[in-house]
């Protein structure tokens, strides 16, 4: 695969083929059909998985040999999805040849057996009776019943058919049609004398429907799931779909909800741009999708279209080109006229790659066969009674861009729907039908806003001061909205214009009289321009470059931009927060990731992460070692195999040696009762096959060929290869094999993860941590704060203006705490160390996490506060606190987890348990358990009962 998989989509991809290979040989033995149901909730890619299943069938892997012969049919009730799905394989599956992929077409199919080693798409809506495929004459000589018949009795044994069920869109008499034809594949026909189908593979949203598809079936059903959780932890979907509706009794709501809409789309445009341009990723160019209603005689659409695109423009400031606003209207794929503007028409499938696409307007014909990550806000015309239409868009729109949680802004973890028709009940019924038509339990939380109470806000480190509101000579502006081109200006003529953009000036150019810029840069690809931005500011001179002590003179004096006039309270910040999250992500403080099971082996993450050290630079020998270090255990063990005299007899005894490796034959042209399978063969094509399924036991890093490089017998060139064979062969090899790698993969991470915290690219560290993650149960991370993070609206709060992130506008946080909290806080203030704090939210992207045991199972907690003091050695202290009650039974956990964390991490100050009790006069007040006391640690890790606990609380607890 082109794409590299997450965890949970490989073990996925390994369940099904099992069950695949299992149902299989069931089948040639019993005759009976079978059935493998594959469950994932929306945003799992299933297609990706059924994409590297199928690469897996065709080319094999370490457990199946390769079957090139194979045939897959792929049947789904849509001709989009049907689209959508051949694209994903021809654009992921690196393996898949092009050509290899055919969509069976009504006018042109014509065939007596389906062709060993394609795969063939078919949908439902071509299999009907009206349907050409389905008849013959016409010159047809054979109809599609026909080809499907005769290939299942002369192929059965590399014959694959899936059905993808995970996507219905029909509704009503065609929902019902499409399950009809879909059952005649599970149950046979005899009108159309077709068998069931030997082996189908289900994919669907929910264990619900495909049961309903296959009920009534006499196939042995075999299953596999993949978790809402599993998705979840992924990345692969926004953490949250906001939905917002106006007040009740509003007027003319929805222009009011459209201008809303634009603005939040603005400002994703904004924050996408910034975090791209900072971690030189590929610019996303977020999409406004907007939803208009069906025409009446003969107008295109009852929702005034001109009106909408001049109210987008003028919230945002700038005029769309031709290309960057597009529509899906079934009606006609002629370009229309909104506003002036030609707008054309575009298949859904294909708006996702066209970076260039900025606004769509559409129907209904985007619910299904679309998938646009990038559609980031949406507003809908549409009234409350067709809340499934929305929920079914809002399916395709829940997948993050980049295929991955964004840590450094909070902001773009959310898709934004705006509904001006709805109210707050019946956005309740678009969650509703969400749930429903989606898979059951959405792996993202879904909340309802109306337009004035938000149900978020927004908090950063960086609030906005007159230096930064106020253009700095030196940067260039580039209007990232408007469809003219960026300019690289003057340094003394680098001017912010309305609804732009700024990045350094990086050259000094001159413009004509007629200001035509002398330098044009392309207009998507931002990151390329950054790139070539920062290799020519090396050449820029001194002398050209104004002085640090001219740049604060002229912005001191400068007013902001639009008459603005900063507040009184946000003119100078309390302490330095950007210093502040500097050290804290620089402190290599621990936090963990703590999952119910470990997701790979320690093989495959020793590689990713000497391949990571290596791509960073912090050990650029890392892999290289790691693979000449296996190969060495592989030239140890066929040593000693000689010193003892046994590798001649092994190799002599290769026609009749058998090993027990269980292969299921069902991937290869014979059947062998799915016994012990021969490892060994006397051919160099058998041998070459076994040495690749070594390779692929040996994580596909090219062992075998280093070693063979190495060791390689220039009279027997073939013989390194028998060498590997029997390596992998051999299970205490493997054994030792892999307690090799936990041990290195545990040494690499311990040695260089306090230098993967200074590294400034999120793309290296996030890769750090999902390696990391998926190597333990419970895993070391670095804790990392982003610069913007989203909290809830909590009515009643307090405003602080000492919590590290505050509101970019007020420069305050509010945050509503319990009364035990407001305590907390409250005493830290009063010390004359104290430089702020930050409150860690329960479970959230960011959050630490601390691991404990209760009922010998591992958990996570996530302490309440976070607090920075002031430290005369270091600048700054970071303190972790936790408020708790003491009748809970996981105190003593915790207090252990605690402890153990205060052990790990020395250059932590105080880690304290605090719960509230009775001082000598009678009065309720905080006392405080300091894990960091190496006196205390010893007690509490010592600590066998709550019981015990309340005693050292007793005996060491304090008040302030």
């Amino acid at each position: 695969m082109k794409v590299e998989l997450f965890p949970f989509q490989k073990r996925a991809v390994a369940d099904i083929r099992m069950k695949t290979a299992e149902a299989l040989g069931s089948y040639h033995r019993t005759h009976a059909p079978q059935v493998v149901s594959f469950t994932a909730p929306t945003g799992a890619g299933k297609t990706i998985i059924m994409a590297s299943l199928i690469e897996s069938i065709f080319f094999g892997d370490e457990s199946y040999v390769e079957q090139q012969k194979a045939i897959v049919i792929w049947l789904s009730d849509s001709p989009q999805l049907n689209e959508q799905s051949k694209l994903k394989i021809d654009s992921k599956a690196d393996k898949i040849r092009l050509g290899q992929c055919i969509t069976v077409s009504e006018d042109s199919f014509d065939s007596e057996f389906f062709e060993d080693g394609h795969i063939y798409f078919l949908n439902t809506q071509k299999l009907s009776k009206t349907s050409n495929l389905t008849k013959n004459g016409d010159g047809r000589t054979h109809n599609i019943w026909q080809t499907i018949a005769n290939t299942l009795r002369e192929k059965s044994d590399h014959l694959y058919f899936i059905i993808d069920e995970a996507h219905r869109g029909m509704q009503g008499r065609e929902a019902g049609k499409a399950t009809t034809i879909m059952q005649k594949f599970l149950k046979g026909s005899d009108e159309d004398k077709i068998p069931p189908m030997p082996v189908v593979i289900g994919m669907s949203a929910t264990t619900q429907r495909f049961n309903t598809l296959v009920e009534g079936t006499s196939s042995t059903i075999h299953k596999s799931v993949v978790t809402s959780d599993e998705v979840r932890s992924s990345g692969l979907l926004k953490d949250r779909i906001v939905i917002t509706y106006p007040e009740e009794g509003s007027v003319n709501k929805d222009m009011a909800i459209l201008q809303a809409a634009a603005d939040d789309w603005k400002e994703k445009w904004e924050h996408w741009y910034q975090y791209c341009y900072e971690q030189h990723y590929a610019y996303i160019n977020p999409i406004l999708v907007v939803q208009v209603l069906n025409g009446s005689s003969s107008k295109l659409s009852d929702t005034d279209l001109d009106d909408c695109l001049s109210k987008i423009e003028e919230r945002t400031g700038f005029r769309f080109e031709t290309g960057q606003v597009v529509h899906t209207f079934g009606q006609t794929t002629a370009a229309i006229q909104v506003n002036g503007l030609e707008v054309r028409y575009e298949e859904p499938s294909r708006i996702s790659d066209d970076r260039n696409i900025r606004v769509v307007f559409f129907k209904e014909n985007l619910s299904t066969g679309w998938d646009c990550p990038r559609a980031e806000t949406m507003m809908s015309f549409k009234h409350a009674n067709d809340a499934t239409y929305i929920a079914q868009l809002l399916g395709r729109m829940v997948r993050t861009p980049m295929q991955m949680h964004i840590q450094v802004d909070d902001v773009l973890n959310d898709v934004h729907l705006y509904l001006p028709y709805f109210d707050e009940n019946t956005v309740k019924d678009v969650v509703d039908a969400l749930q429903s038509a989606e898979g059951g339990d959405i792996p993202t939380d879904i909340y309802g806003e109306s337009l004035t109470n938000k149900k978020f806000e927004t908090l950063t480190v960086k609030p906005k001061k007159k230096k930064e509101e106020q253009q700095i000579q030196g940067q260039m502006t580039l209007d990232i909205f408007g469809g003219q081109t960026g300019t690289v200006s003057s340094l003394t003529n680098c001017n912010q214009q309305p609804s732009s953009t700024t990045i350094p000036c990086t050259a000094e150019t001159s413009t004509g009289e007629n200001n035509t810029p002398d330098i044009e840069l392309p207009r998507n690809d931002i990151s390329q321009q950054a790139s070539s931005s920062n290799e020519k500011s090396e050449t820029l001179s001194q002398e050209s470059a104004p002085s640090e002590a001219t740049l604060q003179t002229e912005l001191s004096e400068a007013p902001l931009p639009n008459g603005e006039t900063e507040s009184e309270d946000n003119a100078e910040d309390l302490f330095d927060r950007e210093a502040v999250m500097k050290f804290i992500n620089d402190a290599g403080l621990l936090s963990y990731n703590v999952r119910a099971v470990r997701i790979s082996n320690y093989l495959n993450s020793l590689f990713k992460m000497a391949h990571l050290l290596t791509m960073s630079g912090l050990h650029r020998e890392s892999i290289r070692d790691v693979q000449s270090e296996i190969a060495q255990m592989i030239r140890d063990y066929v040593e000693s195999l000689k010193a003892q005299e046994r590798y001649d007899d092994l190799v002599l005894q290769m026609k009749q040696f058998k090993l027990a490796t269980q292969i299921f034959d069902a991937f290869g042209e014979t059947v062998d009762n799915y016994s012990v399978h021969d490892l060994f063969t006397t051919t160099d094509t058998d041998v070459d096959r076994q040495f690749r399924v070594a390779e692929a036991k040996l994580g596909n890093e090219g062992i075998g060929i280093i070693y063979g490089n190495k060791y390689m017998d220039l009279s027997n060139p073939s013989a390194f290869k028998v060498d590997v064979i029997l390596f992998v062969a051999d299970e205490e090899c493997m054994n030792k094999l892999h307690n090799y790698a936990a041990a290195r993969f545990h040494g690499l991470n311990d040695d260089y993860r306090r230098y993967i915290a200074t590294i400034d690219s999120e793309k290296v560290r996030r890769q750090y941590d999902s390696i990391v993650s998926d190597g333990d149960v419970v895993s070391k991370h670095n804790f990392r704060l982003p610069e913007t993070i989203q909290v809830p609206h909590e009515s009643g709060g307090k405003e602080y203006r000492n919590h590290l992130f505050v509101s970019d506008a007020t420069g305050v946080a509010t945050l509503k705490l319990n009364t035990w909290e407001t305590d907390v806080i409250e005493e830290e203030e009063k010390q004359e160390d104290f430089v702020c704090w930050i409150r860690n939210p329960s479970r959230g992207s960011w959050a630490l996490c601390i691991p404990y045991e209760i009922d010998n199972e591992a958990k996570p907690t996530f302490p309440d506060f976070i607090i920075v003091r002031k430290d005369r050695l270091s600048g700054y202290v970071i303190d972790i606190l936790e408020p708790h009650n003491p009748e809970f039974k996981d105190n003593l956990g915790k207090a252990k987890g605690f402890a153990e964390y205060a052990r790990q991490n020395p250059g932590v100050g105080r880690i304290q348990l605090i719960r509230m009790s009775k001082d000598v006069t009678g009065k309720n007040r905080l006392k405080r358990l300091d894990m960091s006391k190496s006196a205390i640690k010893d007690k509490v890790s010592h600590a066998m009962s709550n019981d015990e606990l309340d005693h050292i609380f007793d005996t060491d607890g304090f008040f302030m």
